[in-house]
């Protein structure tokens, strides 16, 4: 065997949601981030296309990603149908966080690659992520609003119309015990064929 096979098997299982409001005030160093994104690149991607990109947020930044969240939330969403608690969670979460990453899906204008297939690449980039922050202790959370499609957000990000957000990365430490999961047996999910 190449690896510590069970090492490998253990970091896979621990992993979980850990949320902003359950981080403590310990910060990331810049060098962890780094390896995130380090081995978030060598996830698979078809065709080589690479498309994923990265836009990274600390300190003062996640302030200035609050208010971009809760301004884009406010201009999109009609005034009947916003909710307090979704407004209240997009202003308060970066701020909770250590980082925050931006994951954008940056597809190639010629590209014979479907978008189905370098938006698995990205999902199994943020997965080494998810990983390799289980493996440093931190916690992470990959959220999906939809205000991230809003055309001010994206502009907030500098997007071009080649690429598209597809989630944010928190990060922080948690402030709670590691939580555990459970997953069904695969015996319920899965038909073998000979």
């Amino acid at each position: 065997m190449r690896y510590n096979l069970s090492e490998i098997t253990d970091i896979i299982r621990d992993r979980r949601t850990i949320y902003p409001e359950q981080y403590s005030t310990r910060k990331i160093h810049k060098e962890q981030i780094e390896l995130l994104l380090n081995n978030a690149i060598w996830a698979p991607t078809h065709g080589m296309t690479q498309p994923w990109r990265f836009i990274v947020f600390q300190e003062n930044a996640l302030l200035d990603l609050a208010e971009n969240l809760g301004a884009a939330y406010l201009k999109h969403v009609p005034k009947e149908k916003q909710n307090d608690a979704k407004l209240a969670k997009l202003l308060t979460r970066p701020k909770l966080a250590s980082a925050v990453i931006a994951i954008v899906l940056h597809r190639e204008a010629d590209t014979k690659i479907s978008q189905q297939d370098d938006l698995a690449a990205v999902a199994c980039a943020v997965q080494n992520m998810h990983l390799t922050a289980t493996a440093q202790g931190i916690g992470a959370f990959w959220a999906t609003p939809a205000v991230i499609n809003f055309e001010s957000f994206r502009t907030a990000l500098n997007l071009t119309e080649e690429q598209t957000c597809v989630g944010l990365f928190y990060l922080g430490y948690p402030s709670i015990d590691w939580p555990k999961g459970q997953r069904r047996p695969i015996e319920y999910i899965t038909t073998w064929k000979q």
